[in-house]
């Protein structure tokens, strides 16, 4: 592949020297620069196809790094990372070792605000704005890239509401394409839809009652509008707002067509777009399929249930509910306090909510968990998917969290299933007349079992069960990182293996006995240790003066980065090898 101009860029400075009439040629050389190494590499395709002239344009008119660039969420930011010192190291995207896939501050002077998740970067701007004004730098330009489906959360609105009664200097662009993952939602949407034909309403409209200078729509794969309008607005103080017209997928077909699948399309062919398929034949389900499917056969009988999720229907499979049933589903866009506290409403009125989020975004509701559901003690079921380690995606979307802080709320049930039989049972069980939330944690990617589609079993909440018995080491796994300590302890006899099933009721009766039996005990959790699984089990213990001599595997005190899952478990003493030397360790003691 021939580069003629993207070789000559390695920061912005180089890109600056360019004509203006090259800078389309060049357009076309970073989009396929994209394409051929997401293609091998995998990754985010479709948002950063869809702003590489605006990537190009901003990067050529403003003075980046000086001038501050922001881009909300990250996933369209692959063609500002190549621009900006990494096209040759481009290849290690996401990987162990190599670059994030997100803007990152400790990785270059360009990314001016870490991100991952959406609607921060209005706020963060505007900090960085007021600062430069404070301190008397006053020339500086502060740029927030945001998508219509991040503009629409709750905290965008927050930063626009403080942002339009300041004076600070700050460019909002809205990147238009009325998709984040799934297709936009919303009011919000449908407005901005209507802005796109309706210039009376253009001309009058919700961000300029906000006191921002409006432009646009412009369409922002055309260079001539897009440097146009922005060498204007640059020459402009005060708050403004770009409003710019793109394609999700722009320039591969495909990506264009199904804007869904080619967001983050896995290894596809580079020179026909086609994905190359995946051999699932013989494979177990994906967890998230677990949960679709059975709460589409619990909907079925159960009419109280309703669905709802934060912008997530095809990710959590809550999408298989919404085809069957669409009016007792309820994706609420980027809004995860939003669901929760719906969620909450609904079910004091006798409905049984199932709230998907996944565990790296209800983060972003805990006090809504807290106040509106836990505090009124409100049966909302949650469904935290992606929970645990999440391999690429990296630090930013790692769900390590969830038990430390779920089982720190008064009245919640804190659950973490062992496999496919256990999801299905525990989600069954949630909706038979709950008198409290209850929180069901489980992984990205794919079971253990084929033949997982077994009748109904009720659980007893807050109970373990013995998997394997012992007399030397007791191993207390909780959730499907328990399958690593069964591979582990094949080759050693006399451990016993105990799933725990729940954080939060312990089973203080299944506890007593292994505390009086076992002078050994690891606990081990795919979660941080500080106030995890393995801090509740000691604090049973030192409540009831038991001495034993307590090893507990998990995440330490650090964010984990990016790398495949199996690689992440490995350097934090969880994968199956580990595990076996921690108890051959032990029992040499």
């Amino acid at each position: 592949m021939i580069n003629a101009l993207l070789d000559t860029i390695k920061i912005p400075s180089d890109l600056r020297k360019l004509t203006k009439d090259q800078l389309p040629e060049l357009a076309k050389e970073l989009r396929a620069f994209i394409i051929n190494i997401v293609a091998t590499k995998q990754g985010h395709l479709g948002a950063s196809l869809g702003v590489v002239e605006l990537t190009i344009a901003l990067h050529y008119l403003f003075d980046t790094p000086r001038d501050l660039l922001l881009w909300d969420v990250g996933h369209q930011a692959y063609g500002h990372k190549i621009l900006t010192g990494r096209k040759d190291i481009f290849h290690t995207n996401r990987q162990l070792g190599g670059i994030s896939g997100f803007p990152k501050r400790k990785e270059s002077e360009y990314d001016a605000f870490g991100v991952g998740h959406s609607s921060t970067s209005i706020s963060a701007a505007l900090g960085m704005a007021i600062a430069s004004s404070l301190k008397g730098e006053t020339d500086k330009q502060h740029i927030a890239v945001i998508g219509d489906a991040s503009i629409a959360s709750g905290m965008a609105f927050e930063a626009l509401n403080h942002a339009g009664v300041s004076d600070a200097n700050i460019l909002i662009i809205l990147n238009d394409n009325a998709i984040g993952i799934d297709p936009a939602v919303g009011a919000l949407k449908e407005y901005l839809t209507k802005v796109k034909t309706d210039r009376s309403l253009a001309q009058n409209n919700i961000i300029k009652a906000l006191n921002f200078d409006y432009s646009g729509p412009i369409d922002g794969h055309n260079f001539n509008s897009l440097l146009r309008e922005l060498k204007r607005l640059k020459n402009k103080k005060g708050p403004k707002f770009l409003h710019v017209i793109t394609t999700k997928g722009k320039g591969l077909i495909q990506a264009e067509k199904d804007q869904v699948t080619y967001h983050s399309p896995g290894h596809f062919d580079a020179k026909t777009g086609e994905i190359i398929p995946k051999n699932s034949k013989g494979l177990s389900p994906k967890y998230q399929d677990v949960f679709g499917e059975t709460i589409v056969e619990l909907a079925r009988e159960n009419k109280k249930i309703v669905g709802i999720t934060p912008a997530m229907l095809s990710g959590s499979s809550l999408k298989m509910m919404l085809e069957e049933f669409p009016e007792r589903t309820f994706d609420v866009g980027i809004a995860e306090q939003h669901a929760v506290t719906l969620a909450a409403g609904m079910a004091t009125q006798g409905m049984i909510p199932f709230c998907n989020i996944y565990s790296t975004f209800i983060q972003r509701a805990y006090d809504q968990i807290i106040h509106d559901v836990a505090l009124q003690n409100l049966p909302v079921i949650f469904c935290i998917d992606r929970a645990g380690l999440v391999g690429e995606d990296g630090a930013t979307h790692h769900g390590i969290f969830d038990i430390s802080y779920m089982r720190a709320i008064p009245n919640m049930i804190v659950c973490a299933p062992r496999n496919e039989i256990e999801l299905r049972n525990i989600l069954y069980t949630s909706q038979l007349g709950l008198e409290q939330p209850i929180a069901i944690r489980y992984p990205r990617g794919r079971g253990v079992l084929f033949d997982w589609k077994k009748p109904f079993k009720m659980i007893e909440l807050g109970t373990g069960v013995c998997l394997r018995a012992g007399k030397d080491i007791a191993v207390l796994s909780i959730g499907t990182i328990g399958n690593n300590a069964t591979k582990a302890l094949e080759e050693l006899p006399n451990i016993a293996h105990y799933d725990m099933r729940f954080s939060k009721p312990l089973d203080q009766k299944l506890l007593h006995t292994i505390c009086s039996n076992f002078k050994q005990i690891i606990t081990l959790e795919e979660g941080l240790k500080i106030g995890g699984f393995g801090s509740s089990v000691l604090e049973f213990m030192t409540k009831h003066n038991y001495k034993n001599t307590v090893t507990i595997l998990g995440i330490d005190d650090h964010f984990t980065e990016h790398g495949t899952i199996e690689e992440l478990q490995k350097i934090n003493g969880i994968d199956i090898n580990s595990i076996r030397q921690v108890i051959k360790n032990l029992g040499d003691q």
